[in-house]
């Protein structure tokens, strides 16, 4: 499926419209989510990719969709890329609290710790809609477009990684550079104002 060399980027949407009491899944980019978006594209943009896809969560769509505008790519979104299904988190204004919660839900990935996925179930839920992508798009590389939580626990399950602090470290946007058909981690950018520290 993937020739020698072949890259995916993945990528955590970019800032959004903090709104308390509404589900994040339906969060919209903040204006300057959107302007980081155009910052986003000029790092993405010596990928050479040959498409971007994102979850169907409006912030990563919007999120992929400018980089794809900026770079005259191909777009398009696709099912079972979204954040882990956690509905609305009561702690968001407590950020100690949403971490703790976060840091659990990584402990303990068999457990229903809190939202309405497992670690596990999250995990394989968003490996196989990336299975699927892949299959759609054998040629050249790719970006998807996610988000932090369950592009973390997919990474740092290939790498064998701490997902923990993986997760704290992501900016909004970051991206991460994985070999294929390996996924091995080849860099990481933090944030649009630096370059992934690529091997």
């Amino acid at each position: 499926m993937a020739s020698q060399g072949r890259r995916l980027v993945l990528v955590r949407h970019s800032l959004p419209e903090f709104v308390t009491g509404m589900p994040a899944s339906q969060w919209q980019l903040s204006a300057e989510g959107r302007q980081r978006c155009e910052t986003l594209a000029g790092r993405l943009a010596t990928y050479d990719l040959a498409a971007v896809v994102a979850s169907e969560e409006p912030k990563a769509a919007e999120t992929g969709r400018i980089v794809a505008r900026v770079l005259s790519l191909p777009f398009k979104m696709a099912p079972g890329l979204h954040e882990h299904e956690r509905g609305v988190v009561r702690d968001l204004d407590d950020r100690e609290a949403f971490q703790a919660q976060v840091a659990a839900f990584f402990a303990q990935p068999g457990e229903l710790v809190f939202g309405r996925e497992t670690a596990d179930e999250a995990h394989a839920r968003f490996a196989a809609a990336v299975t699927a992508v892949l299959e759609q798009h054998p040629h050249g590389n790719l970006a998807i477009v996610s988000h932090g939580t369950v592009m973390a626990l997919f990474i740092a399950r290939a790498n064998r990684l701490d997902p923990i602090p993986f997760w704290k470290s992501l900016g909004l946007p970051a991206f991460a550079v994985l070999s294929l058909p390996s996924f091995r981690l080849l860099g990481v950018a933090e944030s649009v104002e630096q370059g992934p520290d690529l091997e």
